[in-house]
């Protein structure tokens, strides 16, 4: 078996969860059912980000000790397994004391090989972003991404780390792997960005500031900084520095993350790999926002559509229809509740969930059984999902159900009887089964009904996705 490992980013655990990483997570775990599905042993990642400012002060100010609120709130991240129904097989929580054990073990191999030094600064920060920010990345004296947060001015004596460094290393690994980022506009701007030159970025916090946090092993009047922290967890998850069987097995692996997070996933983590002697990551799939009427959703902004909401109304495999399908994989995307709605009703009730009625109760009436089922994905499947091109895989799918349907009205099988109605019918059957096979990786529960239905004997059953 080939050895696949994906993982997520670790969201902060700052508030709930929302459908931008309800997104990225059903995105993911698209990618690791298809790759199962071909017979690869998957390891699928996603977790908890749970230290910084802003995870600090959100505990402070709900009056709870930080290890509580983070406690409580990675349950609720956790909780999206069941309600999306997610594959994952790895849930890593950044203060695990596996994690920990990692992150130090990691300092300590970038500061052996020199790339560890402290020094006094005084730089404007973005708590929203837990990022230092220059005069070019404000508009307006405020965070492009966080609005409405204040850009605070930190000045203190900090541990930083040579990124500098590391400007012709990154600019080899993009040129060397011209699929490393994707979609390609990204690899574009991230080389861009490293072409201009590269700035130290501290990597610690005094602990008298901020006590919440993995402890310099070295140092303790500072804990690690968190995206220094936090990124280890990609490795971490793996049982790094521990278990060098399964890291050498499935490291290096793909990272999914969002396009605010292509500087920390493409430059400052490869940087920071090179420099504690590992491999770099394999590839790193940037998607967009999703916008809420044309405004970013976001959690500081407080227009975020709660995915739990979405699936008690219209079920597990329709929001994970509407992610995949009207989502785009790699641009940003508007969402309004009138949308999910409309592509509800269209798509699944009207569309796949009529076809699949229709056509069951014409076999049941006509005394039909199902073919034996042809266990491969459709070739432009194959292509779209390599190529991580979620809606167009499923407007592909969308297009043959289509296709069955004209069929249907051009044949009138309803009006045929004997040979003629039997050979009409059973193309429709293997229409369908193909459609539930190719739909497994994203509507796993719809595409097992489907197979069930359409194998043996078949029968009418409930519908699929009923009218709300």
């Amino acid at each position: 078996m080939k050895k696949f490992y994906i993982t997520t980013t670790l969201p902060y655990v700052n508030a709930e969860p929302h459908l931008g990483f309800a997104m990225e997570i059903v995105q993911t775990d698209i990618v690791a059912r298809y790759h199962r599905l071909l017979g690869d042993e998957v390891i699928f990642n996603t977790g908890t980000d749970e230290h910084g400012v802003k995870i600090y002060r959100a505990a402070l100010e709900q009056k709870k000790d930080p290890q509580s609120y983070v406690d409580e709130y990675a349950a609720k991240f956790d909780a999206l397994k069941e309600s999306l129904n997610l594959s994952y097989t790895n849930f890593l929580r950044t203060s695990s004391p596996q994690h920990k054990k990692a992150a130090q073990e990691f300092w300590k191999r970038c500061l052996a090989n020199g790339d560890i030094y402290k020094k006094n600064y005084k730089i404007k920060y973005c708590v929203g972003c837990e990022l230092e920010k220059t005069d070019s990345d404000l508009e307006d004296g405020k965070c492009p991404i966080h609005p409405n947060l204040e850009v605070e001015i930190i000045e203190e004596e900090n541990y930083f780390f040579k990124f500098s460094k590391y400007q012709q290393p990154l600019l080899d690994l993009y040129n060397n792997n011209p699929q490393f980022v994707l979609p390609d506009f990204r690899l574009k701007e991230i080389k861009e960005f490293v072409s201009k030159g590269l700035q130290d970025f501290s990597i610690s916090r005094l602990k008298e500031k901020l006590p919440w946090g993995v402890p310099v092993f070295n140092d303790p009047d500072h804990v690690s900084y968190v995206w220094f922290d936090a990124l280890v967890c990609y490795i971490s998850t793996l049982g790094w520095p521990d278990d060098e069987k399964i890291y050498n097995e499935f490291w290096p692996g793909i990272q999914v993350a969002g396009k605010d997070n292509l500087r920390q996933q493409s430059a400052m983590w490869q940087a920071m790999l090179i420099s504690a002697g590992l491999p770099n990551s394999k590839q790193i799939i940037i998607h967009g926002f999703i916008t809420n009427n044309g405004q970013k959703m976001s959690k500081s902004l407080g227009n975020v559509i709660d995915p739990f909401e979405l699936v008690k109304k219209y079920g597990t495999d329709a929001v994970r229809f509407f992610i995949s399908h009207e989502l785009n994989t790699f641009e940003d995307s508007d969402v309004t509740f009138g949308r999910i709605h409309e592509s509800y009703i269209a798509n699944l009730s009207n569309g796949l969930g009529n076809l699949v009625a229709r056509v069951a109760k014409l076999c049941e009436n006509n005394n039909i059984s199902a073919p034996n089922l042809i266990e491969k994905f459709d070739p432009k499947m194959t292509k779209y999902l390599e190529e991580f091109k979620f809606n167009e895989a499923l407007s592909h799918i969308w297009e043959e159900i289509t296709e069955a349907d004209k069929k249907i009205n051009e044949e009138k099988p309803w009006e045929l009887e004997g040979e003629k109605v039997r050979v009409v019918l059973e193309d429709l059957v293997k229409r369908i089964q193909a459609i539930g096979y190719n739909l497994q990786p994203f509507l796993p529960q719809t595409a097992e009904k489907i197979l069930k239905q359409f194998s043996g004997q078949i029968k009418s059953d409930k519908p699929l996705f009923p009218r709300i």
